[in-house]
């Protein structure tokens, strides 16, 4: 087969599969991200951040994952802060969606590879409507981030004055649709507890997470919903197991901690109810706590590391698994348990290349989480919960954290980096990234049988 580009052209990045510039495109934007956050200017003392916390801060704000070796709100100037607020928008969109952007405005064409490319971003089956799904992403993201910015600066006027208001406001109503989880309010570990018991930051900021992490497929399901009044099987399923899982976690963390003195003890029980709720949202990778995570009993931080574990759901700014992988192996133990040979969900028969595709995810990802954690077992020396936690906190880039990244060696934090890194690509496309998909075999091997459990 003779090349579609010349042998001369030089341009050897134009062969690469989509994947593989998935992986080169966000490593490039984190290292412009790292180089930017070095700089004097950066910082508030006006000395230069190192090169490690640098890139792990760029990694962290380009993941969208809210880990932190520095405080955002305290170390940074207005410039380092914009510099992480770009970072968060470019990898909660997703760089390809960024330069789709550009090339809109500028009105240039999106050529078939830029679309496979967006295809492989997406996480799309297929190419079709893709460059309009992408408009409807942008038109979503900036409206709903639009709106949380309004009624965020609206509330936090009240408590400072209003330049640094609106400041805030945008700064948090980004980050939290892009479920990143930095914030400005100074410590590791403070983030919104101060607003515990207030409806409208608790309500806000949920919306905003459960907006960013639901998906943009099923945000314009949503939107199409009194046109065509039905949702696709997707939403249907991305929409139970979310709200399925928040109802399941409130109840769980409301349960554990309710008289526990250093989280819920202390509050009445409306104060109760909405610390509850937004520490069973906030674990579905977006990082923000209303309740002093360390503070949680060893049962609730157990929970929460099953909860970032499950994350978000597919086309969405937020890691994990994804709900959507977690329902088919619901589903497949349901329907081995029932002696059926097809997973069904919403009356709908799912393929058994959707099947293996979750379990591959799920075991990948879980071989991730365990040879990570020993590692950091080995080189940090600390109980194994904490480590745990950081490294299911880091792989589903959700930034909640038991105090254990401020104190991390030179080589944990390149491993919670790579960790952050891999699970915001996708260990998929890293996989293909590093080896290509083959094709599809031309036989089949005669069946063999052998014993199961």
């Amino acid at each position: 087969m003779v090349s579609s580009f010349p042998k001369k052209t030089g341009f050897k990045f134009l062969k690469l599969a989509p994947p593989q510039i998935l992986v080169l495109g966000f490593a490039a934007v984190i290292i412009i991200g790292t180089l930017l956050l070095m700089l004097p200017v950066s910082s508030v003392s006006g000395e230069h951040l190192n090169f490690m916390d640098a890139l792990f801060t760029a990694t962290s704000a380009a993941c969208v994952t809210g880990l932190a070796v520095v405080d955002t709100g305290t170390y940074f100037t207005g410039f380092g802060q914009s510099v992480v607020l770009v970072l968060i928008q470019i990898g909660g969109l997703g760089f390809m969606t960024m330069a789709t952007l550009f090339a809109l405005v500028l009105k240039r064409r999106i050529s078939l590879r830029d679309r496979l490319i967006l295809q492989e971003a997406m996480n799309q089956s297929s190419m079709e409507g893709i460059v309009r799904l992408i408009r409807k992403v942008l038109i979503y993201s900036l409206v709903i981030e639009a709106a949380g910015a309004i009624l965020l600066s609206v509330r936090f006027a009240f408590d400072m004055p209003l330049p640094r208001a609106l400041y805030y406001g945008l700064f948090h109503a980004v980050s939290m649709f892009n479920n990143a989880g930095f914030d400005l309010f100074g410590g590791h570990d403070n983030s919104l507890t101060a607003y515990v018991g207030d409806p409208v930051i608790n309500l806000v900021v949920m919306f905003l997470i459960i907006s960013g992490g639901i998906g943009f497929i099923v945000m314009s399901d949503l939107a199409e919903f009194r046109r065509k009044r039905r949702l696709t099987l997707h939403s249907k399923v991305v929409l139970s197991m979310t709200f399925g899982l928040i109802l399941t976690g409130m109840a769980v963390i409301f349960i554990f901690e309710f008289t526990n003195p250093r989280t819920l003890g202390p509050l009445n029980l409306g104060s109760k109810i909405w610390a509850s709720l937004f520490q069973s949202v906030a674990p579905r990778t977006a990082g923000a706590n209303t309740l002093d995570i360390t503070g949680l009993r060893q049962a609730t931080q157990f929970f929460i590391v099953i909860l970032m574990f499950i994350g978000a759901s597919p086309g969405s700014t937020g890691g994990g698994v994804k709900t959507t992988t977690f329902t088919l192996m619901v589903g497949a133990v349901i329907s081995m348990l029932r002696g059926r040979g097809d997973i069904v969900l919403f009356r709908y028969r799912l393929a058994q290349e959707r099947v293996f595709k979750a379990l591959t995810i799920t075991l990948l990802a879980l071989l991730l989480i365990v040879t990570v954690s020993m590692m950091l077992s080995t080189t940090e020396g600390l109980p194994f919960l904490m480590i745990l936690f950081e490294t299911t906190s880091a792989f589903a880039n959700v930034g909640l954290s038991l105090g254990l990244t401020p104190e991390l060696t030179q080589l944990g934090k390149i491993l919670i980096c790579l960790t952050m890194f891999a699970g915001r690509l996708g260990l998929l496309t890293l996989a293909y990234a590093l080896g290509p998909k083959q094709g599809k075999p031309l036989y089949k091997y005669p069946e063999g049988k052998m014993i199961i459990g």
